[in-house]
């Protein structure tokens, strides 16, 4: 009876000792499942796009310019009117 029980106890620890000396590659070639690994993608998050100011620009006979400006920031209808003025105003002769 010992020696039955001695002989399992081998045959365990053989087994045992045989599974664990498997390479990684040799434990992964029998798992049929792919594993998948799941990016997000990074979307840039740039400067937002200045507020849109819509031009009106009207020029008479003379050479002379008027203009209406419209839009949502009243900071930027002020810059595009400054421009306006030092191109415009200034120059008269295109």
């Amino acid at each position: 009876m010992m020696k039955r029980f001695l002989f399992c106890f081998l045959a365990l620890f053989l087994l045992s000792c045989e599974r664990s000396s498997l390479s990684p590659q040799e434990k992964s070639e029998p798992s049929s499942v792919p594993k998948v690994r799941v990016e997000r993608e990074k979307v840039e998050k740039g400067d937002p796009l200045p507020p849109e100011v819509k031009i009106k620009l009207r020029g008479d006979e003379k050479g002379h310019y008027t203009w209406e400006l419209s839009g949502s920031d009243a900071d930027q209808i002020l810059k595009v009117n400054d421009k306006l003025k030092k191109r415009l105003s200034g120059d008269s002769t295109r």
